[in-house]
């Protein structure tokens, strides 16, 4: 039987697999945030949803990232209050693709001359 880890180097060895795993990785990175603050503050999934007036089965299904239930921005701040940090979100600009070095002209080339 094989270990989670082996498990998903191997899934990831499949570039489909990896560019699906890729494109949830901001999502999985929340999720982590989340649960890491949660278990900071010592609290159990209940506890968490009494404090923000919801049910463990709730704060379950946010923390899991199934994709069914896409929680709205006041649920995520009221859930960062209650473990005790600030919800941020930012915009943050994607690298650019690297420009093929081929398509412009060398600085040696020399340039027409016009008649």
């Amino acid at each position: 039987m094989l270990t989670h880890k082996q498990l998903r180097t191997k899934a990831l060895a499949n570039a489909e697999v990896k560019a699906e795993y890729e494109k949830l990785a901001d999502e999985f990175s929340l999720l982590d945030e989340f649960l890491k603050a949660r278990t900071a503050q010592g609290l159990t999934q209940a506890q968490a949803a009494e404090k923000i007036g919801t049910t463990q089965s709730a704060v379950a299904r946010m923390e899991s990232g199934s994709g069914k239930h896409s929680p709205s921005l006041a649920t995520l701040t009221k859930y960062a209050d209650a473990l005790g940090c600030k919800l941020e979100i930012r915009l943050v600009r994607r690298p650019r693709p690297a420009r093929n070095l081929t398509d412009r002209p060398s600085p040696t080339t020399p340039k027409p001359v016009a008649a």
